[in-house]
């Protein structure tokens, strides 16, 4: 696979030539437009978490092993710097991977923020569990169609393996910290 700093457009192009797939065939098997892939991939538009899934899970990989950047030193980093966090959401949704570069590390750790108005698409869907705290702000998670709203001091529990998304519907930007297992987010 190529380097990170590649566009994530051009990487999921690429990785898409790689398993010898057209974008009309990557279309059929995730549900998504082949207009939607063509721009995606030309870096035009920026996915939504949820779109991003979809491709992913259709290319054999999860959101961190896609962002993830081997590390340099082949030694894991005991201290991440918040520069090397890996970005892994859009659309208004950050989400900041932590990772100290070891391919088989058993979980992912999160510090997601939530611009007023945004959201993570359509309902996520990965196997394992997810715990939050939501440090700042409110949220609603949705979850098996039933709506939670959250504020600053919650926390939450979910079997990520449930359909669910998160929404900010308020004027003010959500802070939630959260970890998932296993990494296959």
């Amino acid at each position: 696979m190529s380097e990170v700093s590649l566009a994530p457009g051009r990487r999921l192009s690429e990785i898409r030539q790689q398993l010898g797939m057209s974008q009309r065939k990557a279309a059929e098997l995730s549900g998504l437009t082949h207009s939607a892939i063509s721009t995606i991939e030309q870096d035009k538009v920026s996915p939504a978490v949820s779109t991003l899934q979809k491709l992913l899970r259709v290319y054999g990989l999860s959101l961190s092993e896609f962002f993830a950047e081997e590390s340099k030193s082949g030694e894991p980093r005991i201290v991440i710097n918040a520069a090397d966090l890996i970005e892994i959401g859009s659309q208004g949704v950050s989400m900041r991977m932590v990772h100290n570069g070891t391919p088989n590390h058993t979980v992912a750790m999160l510090l997601e923020t939530y611009q007023p108005g945004s959201t993570t698409g359509d309902k996520i869907k990965h196997q394992g569990e997810e715990v939050g705290t939501l440090l700042e702000g409110e949220i609603i998670l949705t979850i098996n169609g039933q709506s939670y709203p959250l504020r600053a001091g919650q926390s939450y529990a979910i079997n990520t393996a449930n359909p669910h998304s998160f929404s900010n519907i308020s004027t003010r930007i959500c802070r939630i910290v959260s970890a998932h297992t296993p990494n296959t987010f």
